[in-house]
């Protein structure tokens, strides 16, 4: 089997939350490019290829925080997913949140997974490699155009 690269928009405020996320996925070899925004108003500027971002390829997944400045995960899935040109992207749910209400309204947005972020890196990394698996090699990713 052959792993199909895609890039990776992280939107993720938490500095070491990034480092965690990039160090897993140096350490499992991840093939795909990523890239990071800090806030929900930079991930919905990213997608729409506006102002910095406007050079940029649209991703083909999105791992996105629920907690985050100026626009929260759930505000930006709620947009992403009202957007025709954005509704097939997948996004994931990478949070620190365990709450119940927060993975049901995932869910009922359209998320089509969500991951509780390990606390240690080696943990984070067997997380990493499991997702790394099922992305490149079982499911299909849409290629979108902006």
């Amino acid at each position: 089997m052959t792993m199909r690269p895609f890039d990776i928009l992280i939107a993720e405020d938490n500095e070491d939350d990034v480092l965690l996320i990039r160090e897993a996925f140096e350490e499992v070899n991840m093939i795909n490019r990523i890239a990071v925004v800090r806030d929900g108003e930079e991930a919905l500027a990213y997608l729409r290829g506006e102002g910095p971002f406007s050079q940029t390829r649209l991703p083909g997944m999105v791992l996105l925080d629920i907690n985050m400045p100026k626009k929260t995960g759930l505000e930006v899935l709620t947009e992403i997913k009202s957007d025709l040109r954005f509704r097939p992207l997948p996004v994931v749910m990478l949070t620190v949140s365990e709450r119940d209400e927060d993975i049901i309204r995932s869910f009922e947005q359209g998320a089509c997974s969500y991951i509780r972020k390990p606390v240690t890196l080696t943990r984070f990394i067997a997380v990493v490699k499991q997702f790394e698996m099922y992305w490149t090699l079982v499911s299909k990713i849409p290629a979108l155009k902006r």
